[in-house]
């Protein structure tokens, strides 16, 4: 052993022991969220690892006590040089992790239903249930290079690089982004969301503590992506109340043009606040058409009357808006005519043998004057 390593082995040995008293203290965020379904993401997290153990764990162990027994020295165990099956050993081996298969499908069906983030929340923490009455707390989210923002339509406010959430209200949140896909993810909160241009997404949650957290973008895009991070408090009722209140006193509008400067790359952004906000701002964000004089994609135009009406979201779940071809019955199925669609019958029904049952797409020659059309003598 060389001196080097000599020497590092006690560093090493020291290390070890202390690594777990400095770890200790460390609060895994994922692994003991604020927030109901982050909760309920971490129970998965923790009901899958168990599951897999079960079967990783005695494999170790049976692999440790094979060597040791089945070992060269070993002169007093079992010498069967022609043993080659055993059925209790086939059935343990094969339906131990049959059933782990099966218990893993069947709880990964049930949570991705329930905890899917566009199904409106159920409950606002085990056996309390959202109370009667009581409406979701709408935040429309965008990302912007690179930088967030944040609108509450409801109460005509909005922040950048500041979430502010109260406490025990579910909350549902409208998602999109300016220019490249990025994505929201506040750890003590829910599990994370992607925003793209021209898209919306959803994500329904709920914040059971008070205090402060850390929110952050997930998905790199570009050079400010580093400091894509904004402070996420979770406050009780009169604490947003109050919260809204001191926002609209503060001044400051979102408008359009606000808007078009804001949407320029920046680094490091504070804290912004704004009292007022243009209406329907979000939904021209969508559709990427806050630029005057840009045609929004999903505006209809009246005719006569000049006016224009905002069409819903451009990337909500089927059965939300038109059901794709996927989707319809088979008597709702249309048809369009071309080149190469399968004319008729198969011949084979009265001609076995023929030669075009090889193809039943035929490419009919374009008609042109002086000359007969496909088909015709």
């Amino acid at each position: 052993m060389t001196p080097f390593r000599r020497a590092l082995r006690p560093t090493a040995l020291i290390a070890t022991l202390v690594a777990p008293l400095i770890l200790g203290g460390c609060d895994l965020v994922v692994m003991n969220p604020s927030g109901d379904v982050a909760r309920q993401q971490a129970d998965l997290i923790l009901w899958s690892v168990f599951l897999m153990l079960l079967i990783i764990v005695p494999v170790m162990i049976l692999t440790v006590l094979f060597a040791i027994k089945y070992r060269a020295s070993n002169t007093e165990s079992e010498y069967a040089p022609d043993w080659d099956h055993s059925t209790r050993i086939e059935l343990v081996i094969w339906s131990a992790p049959l059933l782990i298969v099966i218990a893993l499908g069947a709880l990964t069906w049930l949570t991705t239903h329930q905890l899917d983030p566009y199904r409106p929340l159920d409950r606002i923490a085990p056996g309390k249930p959202i109370p009667a009455g009581q409406q979701p707390l709408e935040i429309q989210v965008v990302s912007l290079d690179w930088k967030w923002l944040f609108i509450y339509p409801e109460q005509g406010v909005a922040t950048v690089n500041e979430l502010v959430l109260p406490a025990d209200r579910q909350v549902r949140f409208r998602l999109t982004s300016s220019s490249v896909m990025n994505t929201f993810y506040v750890p003590a909160l829910a599990g994370m969301i992607y925003t793209m241009p021209g898209m919306e997404t959803k994500l329904h949650a709920v914040m059971n503590r008070v205090g402060t957290f850390e929110g952050v973008s997930a998905n790199y895009s570009g050079a400010g992506f580093s400091d894509m991070r904004f402070p996420t408090l979770s406050v009780d009722a009169a604490g947003f109340d109050q919260w809204v209140a001191k926002t609209k006193a503060g001044g400051g509008s979102l408008d359009a043009v606000q808007y078009l400067t804001l949407e320029k790359p920046s680094e490091k952004v504070p804290t912004m606040r704004f009292g007022a906000i243009e209406t329907g701002l979000f939904d021209r964000i969508v559709q990427m058409c806050v630029k005057p004089g840009t045609a929004c994609g999903g505006h209809m135009m009246h005719h006569g009357a000049g006016a224009q009406e905002v069409a819903p979201a451009v990337n909500n779940r089927p059965g939300e808006g038109a059901d794709g071809a996927l989707m319809k019955a088979p008597d709702e199925m249309k048809t369009s005519p071309h080149l190469t669609h399968p004319h008729g019958a198969p011949a084979g029904h009265s001609e076995p043998g023929a030669d075009s049952n090889r193809n039943m797409t035929r490419m009919d020659a374009t008609t042109y004057p002086g000359r007969a059309a496909a088909g015709e003598a």
